[in-house]
């Protein structure tokens, strides 16, 4: 496997693949790696002929700087999490290479981000999209490997890709969870013992959600709050938003006529937890 840290390196690297006829899959993430990343590497080597990994933490998708100082950069470790799970090549740029001078154009993507994370991280969005649209460019892939827990980055990515004509085809790959329910992410790391024994309540609700959807339950309304009703046990969760969303558009419905995503933010002290289910009425 080889560690690539230049734009021209991974541009030369990548060509010599492409000679072979190799199809390219490509994962890009920000490291922090944990199972449900490898779920997304693994399914890229059994369906592509090369797998490339990125791992770059995006300077510009970060409300606040705090937030993008503590995370965490474990590059060793994540680059051997690579290797074990028969990735070819990880792109591992500063941030000097991928922004060598102030970035003047960025990518938007109206309507999809507007709402969910978009409404209350303003601009994190348009930082994805600019970064992925960055990392297609320059990986130039056949199939590009995102996790479902990141519901409304797929879409977002998804209509970015549709409206730009970049010849890439976005494979979402399902949520990997503990067995408690909680789905992994590298923000998990930074919960307490006591916070994390409460976290799978997010994922309780957002199932007792589905379920009365599944049921035949239609009133929205009625449904958030009786799913919502358990996470008001716990005190030291803080719900930032709990909606029912159109699975292409990201927004709020107001009939439940088709399947729909059910997407919630929380926070748990000073961790913010997003997760999703997909739900259809019978």
């Amino acid at each position: 496997m080889e560690i690539i840290e230049t734009v021209a390196g991974i541009r030369r690297a990548l060509d010599a693949w492409r000679k072979t006829g190799a199809v390219i899959g490509f994962v890009p993430t920000m490291g922090a790696l944990h199972a449900g990343h490898g779920s997304l590497i693994e399914t890229a080597r059994r369906e592509t002929g090369c797998v490339a990994v990125s791992i770059f933490v995006n300077p510009i998708q970060f409300n606040q700087q705090e937030d993008y100082i503590r995370y965490p950069r474990p590059l060793a470790v994540d680059a051997e999490f690579c290797r074990a799970r028969g990735a070819d090549i990880v792109f591992a740029p500063a941030v000097e290479e991928m922004y060598p001078s102030p970035q003047r154009t960025f990518v938007e993507v109206a309507g999809v981000s507007a709402r969910l994370c978009g409404e209350y991280r303003p601009g994190h969005f348009r930082g994805v999209a600019t970064v992925v649209s960055k990392l297609f460019h320059i990986v130039q892939p056949h199939r590009a490997y995102f996790g479902e827990k990141d519901a409304q980055q797929l879409a977002v990515i998804r209509r970015m890709a549709k409206d730009l004509n970049v010849p890439v085809e976005i494979v979402a790959v399902p949520t990997v969870r503990e067995e408690s329910g909680l789905a992994l992410s590298s923000r998990n790391r930074l919960l307490t013992p006591e916070q994390r024994a409460i976290a799978p309540a997010l994922y309780q609700a957002l199932r007792a959600a589905a379920e009365m959807v599944s049921g035949g339950l239609r009133d929205i309304e009625s449904i958030k709050t009786l799913a919502l009703e358990p996470l008001a046990w716990h005190p030291e969760i803080r719900v930032e938003y709990f909606e029912i969303v159109d699975p292409d558009e990201m927004q709020p419905v107001e009939q439940i006529a088709g399947p729909v995503v059910i997407a919630a933010a929380v926070w748990l002290g000073s961790t913010r937890l997003i997760d999703n289910v997909q739900a259809r009425p019978a």
